[in-house]
């Protein structure tokens, strides 16, 4: 059984928003789902379509599929959809991950703050 990201309440908020369901005339996409699973192993990954593995289908089939939901801006109203239940894990900020310019931590040609000493009296 292959491990997939999309869990059947994802699914079931996506999938009103897919093109190609069966009741749409003319061509209908054979499994919505696993062309989602495809797009995020893509987003997921990093690599080129032509890399989607077999168990996917086609890439190219894969990448006009991408190409002409992306064109009906479906991926969009997928992301309309999704965003009304912001989790907020992408806003947490870790100092693991936030890193300091040199200048901010005292290195060699960053500003220093010099000491005001103060002239004396005469």
């Amino acid at each position: 059984m292959e491990r997939f990201v999309l869990t059947d309440a994802r699914w079931a908020q996506i999938e009103r928003h897919c093109l190609g369901k069966p009741t749409d005339p003319g061509r209908s996409g054979r499994d919505n789902r696993l062309f989602m699973e495809a797009v995020l192993w893509i987003v997921r990954t990093g690599s080129p379509w032509r890399d989607l593995p077999a168990m996917f289908g086609n890439w190219s089939t894969a990448f006009r599929r991408f190409s002409d939901w992306r064109n009906a801006d479906v991926f969009k109203r997928i992301f309309d959809a999704l965003s009304g239940e912001p989790d907020m894990e992408y806003a947490m900020v870790d100092a693991t991950i936030v890193k300091v310019h040199r200048h901010g931590q005292g290195a060699k040609g960053g500003l220093r703050g010099r000491p005001q000493v103060a002239r004396k009296a005469e």
